[in-house]
């Protein structure tokens, strides 16, 4: 035995390191490939500074040409104007040099303004300073500054990974509350990122036989709840990162939280006939059973191996103990998984049509004609719409009228160990009965149907709700002795 369990221990210690190696070289390749995609992030970044820079020398060298222009344009207003006064001036200049030579006092006299007329000349009115500057030196740029910034470019600071506080995370009611923090103040984190995946395995997170992570993005806070959850697996893998506004963290180191519920499926191979029935949903089908016992007969007649659903081997088929269909008016189906301890919670939903049905629980080896609640190994309430509603809780064919309206959703808890059977509802959490008795044998969740159809919600924690009531329904009359059964 000794020999056997070390054996054991080391099988499974060479099993995670084959999966830390496959890791490792997973590892390895994904640091190829991000460095290569860093890389093209980063020829990304230049080339977008590159294009801002070649955008802003075409902007300054367009205002340096406008510049030019402008200048270029007065001056040549200018000299236009200098042009026009000096060729007047010069047309002055001779009219006047004649009027200078002239001797004859009646001609002096027709040109006796002549004084006027140069003493207004447009020369005289000119300013002989240039309107603008040649001067450029307005233009020109110092990228001094801008150099040692650049210069002084580096890798933006990656977040540091955030650490998971275990101790304030909380698993409650198919919800999971995680909280974590960062190693140290950053004050230029933007958002936190939360990754999580479901898991049968807790040790160290695998690459083969996992499920891929799921994501919740652009968390402000350090705390986010999951809710709505299906628990039907054993745990949960958690991570969470960092991101600034350009770049994300390394993630935490991944915890794993226990997430354990009862989980089973309807078992439609020993079902009624007349019952069509999928994992979570069963209906009544009138038409279900004609011409299938002489198909079911000729299947056994001619196949001399058992159907793998069949195989006393599975679990499921040893919850049932291979036995045979329900029959006559047995319209039933059971559960594939035996409850045997511990506390447990599922819930049922019974369509508008549904003309009569039951919900309860019974020990695993029931008479295929055995109707739920009219044995002293099954409980359950029942629920009859036909003609007028009649609700009651039936065991050891004896029923008590539950004088309550049917709720849409019926709650059962399964306390094996504390020998006690509640059904609430399920949208209030408002108890409707209880059964109260010392379970010998593992029961299996029961269902009964006729006309319409019924789903049921595994994978459920039993609700905080519930437990509370558990502690005060001491003394609650919610179970009657003559249901009871004391072993």
């Amino acid at each position: 035995e000794t020999l056997q369990r070390i054996v054991s221990t080391l099988v499974t210690k060479n099993d995670e390191i084959h999966n830390f190696i496959d890791m490792l070289n997973h590892t390895i390749s994904n640091v190829q490939v991000n460095s290569s995609n860093a890389i093209s992030e980063l020829d990304e970044e230049f080339d977008g500074l590159y294009s801002v820079l070649h955008e802003m020398k075409g902007s300054m060298a367009n205002t340096i040409q406008q510049e030019e222009a402008r200048k270029i344009q007065a001056l040549q207003d200018q000299l236009s104007q200098c042009s026009r006064a000096l060729e007047s001036s010069e047309e002055l200049l001779e009219l006047a040099v004649q009027s200078l030579d002239i001797k004859n006092p009646v001609e002096l006299l027709e040109v006796e303004n002549i004084e006027w007329i140069v003493t207004v000349a447009s020369a005289f009115r000119l300013s002989l300073k240039p309107k603008v500057s040649d001067s450029m030196t307005h233009m020109m740029v110092d990228f001094a500054l801008e150099k040692r910034m650049l210069q002084a470019v580096k890798f933006l600071p990656v977040p540091k990974a955030p650490e998971i506080d275990v101790a304030a995370c909380l698993v409650a009611d198919n919800c999971i509350t995680i909280s974590w923090r960062m190693p140290e103040e950053d004050s230029r984190i933007d958002h936190f990122v939360l990754e999580y995946r479901k898991t049968n395995f807790d040790g160290l997170p695998r690459l083969k036989g996992e499920q891929r992570w799921e994501l919740v993005d652009y968390i402000k806070a350090t705390q986010y709840t999951l809710s709505g959850l299906k628990f039907d697996t054993k745990y949960m893998n958690l991570r969470v990162q960092a991101c600034n506004k350009a770049v994300a963290g390394e993630y935490s180191d991944p915890v794993t939280l226990e997430t354990k519920a009862f989980v089973f499926s309807l078992d439609s191979t020993s079902s009624h006939l007349n019952l069509k029935v999928e994992d979570t949903y069963v209906e009544w089908d009138p038409t279900g059973g004609k011409g299938q016992e002489k198909i079911k007969g000729k299947e056994n007649k001619n196949s001399n191996t058992a159907s793998p659903k069949r195989s006393t081997n599975s679990p499921r088929a040893s919850a049932r103990g291979g036995r045979d269909r329900f029959a006559g008016e047995s319209y039933t189906v059971l559960g594939d998984t035996a409850v045997e301890s511990g506390q447990h919670y599922w819930e049922v939903r019974a369509q508008k049509d549904c003309k009569s049905y039951s919900v309860g629980v019974t020990y695993r080896n029931p008479g295929k004609f055995d109707q739920l609640g009219k044995t002293n190994s099954s409980w359950c309430i029942h629920i009859n719409n036909w003609l007028q509603t009649t609700f009651s809780a039936k065991h050891n064919n004896k029923a008590k009228t539950l004088d309550i309206p049917v709720p849409d959703r019926i709650g059962v808890y399964c306390d094996f160990d504390g020998g006690q059977l509640s059904f609430y509802n399920a949208n209030s959490k408002a108890l409707l009965h209880t059964f109260r008795t010392k379970f010998t044998q593992p029961l299996l969740p029961g269902f009964m149907i006729w006309c319409g159809g019924l789903t049921v919600s595994t994978g459920l924690q039993v609700p905080s709700a519930v437990k509370t009531l558990q502690k005060s329904e001491n003394g609650l009359g919610g179970s009657t002795s003559s249901l009871n059964n004391v072993a």
